[in-house]
């Protein structure tokens, strides 16, 4: 995998063969990073990285000057080398080993940015559950997004706070924001 912009643009990392992950391609990453650039400034941004596996999408944010990322999976060998990779490059990660699933039920802080990545192989009721809690439990910031990754044979679309998707191949990328659903609203009147 390889850093697309910022201060380490162009840098390649290479993760162990054995980590249990699916990294998002170059191509879907950038044109992710194009949809969120138009409409954040990086460099104040805290980032929850849900599902985090290599780490290839916190380094992303910390290349770009995110504020801060906290990175989450529940494979010890994922955060190790987010945690090893992080060191070196010396950016601002802070992997930590959890169930995603408890951590979002149990998680105080909330973010301008959630970005989560689960297995593809998760059930529609396991997606759902993702967004759902990360809504009701408020880790998604007032002006935040909340992006998740899931194949098109997943629809979310259907949940609540749902703002656009953009797909790319057999990967979707799906947006929700709680302010979509305010300006919904002002629409009506």
């Amino acid at each position: 995998m390889r850093i697309i912009s910022g201060k380490l643009k162009g840098r390649r990392i290479t993760a162990p063969k054995n980590l249990p992950v699916r990294p998002t391609t170059d191509m879907s990453k950038e044109s992710l990073f194009n949809i969120l650039n138009n409409h954040f400034n990086f460099s104040e941004l805290t980032i929850l990285d849900l599902f985090s596996g290599t780490g290839n999408i916190s380094y992303e944010f910390a290349s770009r000057g995110a504020e801060s990322i906290i990175s989450v999976d529940g494979d010890m060998g994922c955060v190790n080398f987010i945690k090893k990779t992080a060191k070196e490059l010396e950016l601002n990660i802070t992997p930590l080993k959890s169930d995603v699933f408890k951590f979002i039920e149990k998680h105080q802080s909330s973010y301008d940015i959630v970005f989560a990545d689960p297995p593809y192989g998760f059930t529609q009721e396991q997606f759902e559950t993702i967004v759902k809690g990360i809504f009701a439990n408020n880790l998604v910031s007032e002006e935040g997004m909340v992006v998740i990754e899931h194949s098109k044979h997943t629809p979310i679309n259907h949940l609540e706070h749902f703002s656009f998707e953009k797909n790319y191949g057999g990967s979707v990328f799906t947006f929700f924001e709680i302010a979509s659903e305010e300006e919904d609203e002002d629409d009506d009147e």
